[in-house]
């Protein structure tokens, strides 16, 4: 599934680090970050969420929630949060139906093996549900400042 920008984003429902259950519309009236991220605890992940972590006052600043979401159970993401100080909600897809609805789960290849996985990848969505901007097979280095200019541009 492809999603195009200007149109409503798929809304969807799921458990959260706050114990939650989060739906995407209880964020109305809010800019939205979303960022589906392969893997807690890896690498290129950890940097990404530290970065997020790091920039996290000036999107708050910009009324922008951020939302990041793998197939990682909840428990997982627990030890996540807490080793890295992650100020942020986490979203377990372990399902990856969510993933799935943002075209984000997809053939993967490492190593010449095929398999389906989480695709980096980050959609802005405005006040009213609409995505304004898509950065798809997201590369972690800029993509943090790539993201904020966007939101700091509307």
């Amino acid at each position: 599934m492809t999603l195009t920008e200007g149109n409503l984003a798929p809304d969807f429902e799921l458990p959260s680090s706050t114990g939650e259950t989060v739906k995407l519309s209880d964020y109305r009236g809010q800019r939205v970050l979303i960022y589906f991220y392969p893997k807690d605890m890896t690498s290129s992940c950890t940097q990404q969420a530290c970065d997020f972590r790091d920039r996290h006052e000036e999107f708050k600043g910009l009324n922008t929630v951020i939302l990041g979401i793998s197939i990682d159970p909840m428990k997982q993401h627990d030890k996540f949060i807490a080793k890295y100080g992650l100020p942020f909600i986490l979203l377990s897809d372990e399902e990856h139906q969510v993933a799935e609805k943002y075209g984000v789960w997809q053939l993967k290849k490492m190593y010449g093996k095929e398999y389906m996985g989480m695709v980096r990848s980050t959609f802005l969505i405005d006040e009213e549900g609409v995505l304004l901007k898509s950065w798809l097979k997201v590369r972690v280095k800029g993509h943090i400042e790539a993201a904020l200019e966007a939101v700091q541009q509307l």
